[in-house]
């Protein structure tokens, strides 16, 4: 069984919090992030968060909605993700960042599908206009890895970024491991800037209208519809191109 192990603490130094603040109809970004990925059928959820007080609160909530929650260290995210794996017997990964609302259903089932059809994989994303997905500011989509996998990178790197950045090393060094590429992952994106990870307090006030607007509009959050909703949002394009130059990834 394929487990998402979900990234998340409270010490974002931009927008501390960002994952617990209310979002839509009293609900967090965390909050909706787990009732999206618990409605998916053959997977298991588990968060990941850190030993830090402050991330008392992301325990409380993976509790309300009957999700494990691991604990580990902050700096070291590759450390705790592999023991957050092994905590939950997980061996397949699907890795979730906390700070994207907007991740696309669709997109997973496409990995899960990529996953079957790629058994010996070590590694499976989207390649967005020749960049891995996790790279990029759109926060659709997420990535698969194996636990085998992250424990090679461990055993092979000591380098801080490595660990800071869990599946940096995998991508960079392609030559050392099995990787797949789920391409024209960008096809439906237009022309113009788009920017739905939550780093920012800015972008945070843009999702949430965004979400909000779809919601209101009955409108089903897949990334053809949203691209097709944001190419009528002139105001709301322009927010997201400051955002993206303040914060290049």
């Amino acid at each position: 069984m394929i487990s998402f192990i979900i990234q998340a603490r409270c010490g974002s130094t931009r927008l501390p919090n960002k994952i617990l603040l209310p979002f839509y109809n009293g609900k967090s970004i965390l909050d909706l992030l787990l009732d999206k990925l618990s409605a998916i059928n053959g997977t298991n959820v588990v968060v990941a968060t850190t030993t830090n007080a402050n991330d008392d609160a992301i325990v409380s909530v993976a509790e309300k909605h009957g999700i494990a929650c691991f604990r580990g260290s902050e700096t070291d995210v590759l450390d705790r993700f592999i023991s957050a794996a092994e905590f939950s017997g997980a061996q397949q990964i699907i890795r979730v960042c906390s700070d994207n609302p907007f991740l696309d259903v669709d997109s997973i089932e496409k990995l899960k599908e990529a996953v079957d059809s790629n058994p010996d994989a070590d590694y499976i994303s989207f390649d967005v206009k020749g960049t891995p997905s996790i790279k990029t500011h759109y926060g659709f989509w997420t990535e698969y890895v194996t636990l085998d996998a992250l424990k090679k990178v461990r055993a092979l790197t000591k380098d801080a970024i490595y660990h800071e950045h869990v599946t940096n090393y995998i991508y960079s060094h392609p030559e050392q491991f099995k990787i797949v590429w789920i391409m024209n992952a960008g096809t439906p994106l237009k022309n113009f800037p788009i920017r739905l990870t939550t780093d920012t307090k800015k972008d945070f006030l843009t999702a949430q209208k965004i979400y909000s607007s779809l919601i209101h509009l009955g409108i089903r959050q897949t990334i053809p519809n949203i691209v097709d909703y944001l190419s009528n949002q002139p105001d709301i394009i322009m927010e997201m191109e400051t955002e993206i130059l303040k914060n290049s990834k």
